[in-house]
């Protein structure tokens, strides 16, 4: 194989396989390959902390609804220690009181722990992305208005 035979089947390949590095929908010179989901974006690269946020929101009402949840159970079986004597379900009845009033303590124990953690993510990311933005603005592109 000639050696201009063999440049010109590389120059084939790089055409093929070369794409332009794209963020959010926006093409650079040369086009570049959409990425799915795509559509009406700004261009910017964007986070939101509004998901973290969200579910920091659902671990606190989570903790305040097994609570009330504790309390209705309990209040649901007061009584029927001494109106059930002698009933063989009422030892299944106080095993089941024991078996929910510890599964919601753990949910609410674990919604207590959650809750405070997913605010700092959102927290974190946002100074993330602060920092982040700082050192793309930092670059300078030969041949675009901030590298000229």
């Amino acid at each position: 194989m000639a050696w201009d035979e063999w440049e010109h089947l590389k120059a084939q390949a790089v055409g093929r396989y070369t794409a332009a590095v794209q963020i959010n929908n926006v093409q650079g010179e040369g086009g570049g390959v959409e990425p799915s989901g795509g559509g009406g974006d700004t261009g910017t690269l964007k986070h939101k902390g509004g998901p973290w946020a969200k579910a920091a929101g659902t671990a606190d009402d989570l903790q305040t609804s097994t609570i009330t949840a504790k309390v209705e159970l309990r209040s649901a079986h007061d009584g029927t220690g001494s109106s059930l004597t002698g009933l063989s379900s009422l030892g299944t009845l106080k095993s089941v009181l024991a078996s929910w009033d510890k599964r919601l303590g753990c949910v609410r124990e674990e919604c207590s722990s959650l809750e405070p953690k997913l605010r700092q993510v959102a927290v974190d990311l946002g100074e993330v992305d602060a920092q982040v933005r700082d050192k793309v603005k930092a670059v300078t592109v030969p041949g675009t208005r901030r590298g000229e």
